[in-house]
């Protein structure tokens, strides 16, 4: 009996053990089935129910979920149980070619901390394929929009990220390579981001950046922009630079000279933005240029003979041309030179071996400089259409007085200064500019100064006729008298005998220095108004007795400068005491004897003197002798120079 039972047992236990293998398969079929995708928030009612007896969980797929529990059946859904419910929603995919992904920021810890920390590994890995790290709410539209352009903020800052990351790599192997350290590397194309208005916040550093990785010579992510005009309205050439070897310093950068020349210029030359010179650089001929930016060119003290008649014609905005010291002839200037240059202001000729001006010069010219040449004559057609000129130099030719035309300076309407120095000038010429102000007529062979000779030029304001032949008998009585607006005469280093008569009223300065004056005529400046403040008489024959109590009458408020050293002065001249503006007095190199009371200063005055420097060195003054307050009227003793005297061993200069 008892075996019976015990037999019964047993093979209920077997019977027990095979149905349990079999539910146990039957389960994981279960499990191996792929879960239906649902967009709709109901639960399914197959697969998901409510887990009865434990209130908030759900059963999904026989498996028991807590709340808030989250997976994902399969890509792009998530799923969520919330009190029972199961509700799912789709979510965007990260693209598979997204390399490098944001870390998201650490948040604060959620009330529910301690109900997540008992959620098993595999729930939690359902969590983070989610990515979501808030309470999930129903899927709506409105939600589903807003998670799809906060992922498109994502990407754009994982490739802001990705392309900051690239770029600082050369300062993390050279630390010390900085934009200071480095030499100037223009761009390519155009780097100025004024015109750019939608940069973002990295652009300075990224900048910097880049130019260091441009120094090392590494390629860049720069990319390609708008092309440069330059401010000079020329388009912006590419130019590279050639980078040398540096230094003990910092690197050099020499860059090469502008593709729009188009030959090679001798080594010496310097080329700046607007500006070529080649002075003293051994250039025998002038190089086909070509440079719209070029306003200054330089090729003096060369030895330059001849110039091709397109050697200019690429520089059309020149505006200054030095051709002086070089070996140019009357051929070596064509026609057609100056065609193309309509900016031309200034030209400078000087030092060459021209025999006449040279034909078809720029209208725009405002200087012309030919001195030092061979020309010869001078014709109604030498300066055709150059009406704008104000300069005009012509110093050390041949001309005189017959090869020079009254109506050569008939086409100049505003020339204001002319120089026709070292020549061989008889006389004054004719014909001269009404608008002329400045006259260099010195160097000649001047004798004589006729009447009406410079009637015309009334704004005549510096003459110099010095270094000539002029005696004051043969200068005409109204010869100055148009002069008006005359303010400096120089007739030093003629024949004067003695100071001219009827000189110009307005004048400040007269020269009379190097003549064989020996009288200062009374009254001889009594007409002036206002009156000289320079009066230059050195180097003359005066003597005491050519020197009135009114000689300086006329000057008495205005000069402030007398200068009669050099000549045969026994004494302090007379009349000196009624020279009230005189500061400067230089009477040295006389044969002064003494200096007398009252000669220089008033002693029953007790003002003050206006000079500040009295010359009374080589002469014969006993120091000694000199009356205490001969000279007390100056302020200081440091301004009257005594020493030395002719008669002294010791020629050091020394205070009174």
């Amino acid at each position: 009996m008892n075996r019976l039972a015990l037999l019964c047992l047993c093979l209920c236990a077997a019977f027990s053990l095979i149905s349990g293998k079999s539910s146990r398969r039957a389960e994981k079929l279960r499990r191996s089935k792929p879960l239906v995708a649902t967009d709709s928030s109901e639960p399914d009612d197959t697969n998901d129910a409510v887990f009865p007896g434990r209130s908030g969980q759900c059963s999904v797929n026989g498996m028991s979920l807590f709340d808030r529990a989250m997976w994902s059946p399969q890509p792009c859904l998530v799923c969520q149980c919330q009190m029972g419910t199961v509700s799912c929603h789709p979510v965007p995919c990260a693209g598979s070619n997204n390399q490098h992904t944001v870390a998201p920021k650490a948040k604060k810890p959620s009330p529910n901390a301690e109900d997540k920390e008992g959620i098993p590994k595999w729930k939690k890995s359902f969590q983070r394929r989610a990515g979501s790290q808030k309470e999930e709410q129903p899927v709506t539209p409105a939600k589903v929009k807003k998670q799809e352009e906060t992922v498109k903020k994502q990407e754009v800052a994982v490739k802001t990220e990705v392309r900051r990351a690239d770029v600082p790599v050369a300062k993390r192997r050279d630390p010390k390579i900085t934009k200071v350290s480095l030499p100037y590397l223009p761009y390519d194309d155009d780097d100025d981001d004024h015109d750019d208005h939608d940069h973002s916040e990295h652009d300075d550093d990224d900048d910097d950046d880049d130019y260091i990785i441009r120094a090392m010579g590494k390629p860049t992510m720069r990319a390609n922009r708008h092309p440069v005009v330059a401010p000079t309205g020329r388009p912006a050439t590419t130019r590279k630079p050639v980078v040398r070897a540096p230094g003990p310093g910092h690197p050099v950068v020499t860059f090469p000279r502008r593709h729009s020349i188009m030959e090679s210029l001798p080594a010496g030359c310097l080329l700046l933005e607007s500006l070529i010179t080649c002075g003293s650089t051994g250039m025998a001929h002038i190089p086909i240029l070509s440079d719209q930016g070029v306003k200054t060119l330089y090729l003096a003290d060369n030895t330059i003979s001849k110039i091709p008649h397109q050697a200019l014609a690429g520089l059309p905005n020149l505006e200054w041309l030095d051709l002086s010291k070089n070996k140019l002839d009357d051929s070596s200037i064509s026609p057609d030179l100056f065609r193309t240059l309509t900016k031309l202001r200034r030209l400078n000729l000087d030092g060459n071996n021209l025999t006449k001006v040279p034909s078809f010069l720029p209208p725009s010219l405002v200087e012309l400089k030919i001195n030092d040449n061979k020309i010869l004559g001078l014709t109604p057609s030498s300066f055709k259409g150059l009406s704008k000129l104000l300069t005009l130099e012509l110093e050390d030719n041949h001309f005189h007085d017959g090869n020079m035309s009254p109506l050569t300076f008939r086409p100049l309407k505003k020339l204001i200064y002319l120089r026709l120095e070292d020549n061989k000038l008889r006389a004054i010429p004719s014909g001269l500019p009404t608008t002329l102000q400045t006259l260099h007529l010195s160097d000649n062979r001047i004798e004589e100064v006729h009447e009406r000779i410079l009637n015309k030029t009334v704004n005549l304001r510096f003459l110099d006729l010095s270094y000539n032949k002029i005696r004051e008998d043969r200068i005409a009585p109204r010869a100055w008298i148009h002069l008006l607006k005359l303010e400096s005469l120089d007739l030093s280093h003629n024949k004067l005998v003695h100071v001219p008569s009827f000189l110009p009223v307005g004048l400040k300065q007269l020269h009379l220095h190097h003549n064989q004056i020996e009288r200062i005529p009374g009254y001889v400046f009594g007409h002036m108004k206002p009156g000289l403040d320079l009066l230059h008489l050195s180097h003359n024959r005066l003597a005491n007795d050519g020197i009135d109590n009114v000689s300086f009458l006329g000057l008495y408020n205005t000069l402030t400068e007398l200068l009669l050293d050099h000549n045969q002065l026994c004494s302090i001249p007379r009349g000196l005491l009624k020279l009230k503006s005189l500061q400067l007095l230089r009477l040295n190199h006389n044969v002064i004897r003494d200096v007398p009371l009252n000669s220089l200063c008033d002693t029953r005055l007790s003002d003050d003197s206006p000079l500040v420097s009295v010359h009374l060195e080589y002469n014969l003054i006993d120091r000694r002798l000199i009356p205490p307050t001969a000279l007390s009227c100056i302020k200081t003793y440091h301004s009257i120079i005594l020493r030395p005297q002719s008669h002294e061993e010791d020629y050091h200069h020394e205070d009174y």
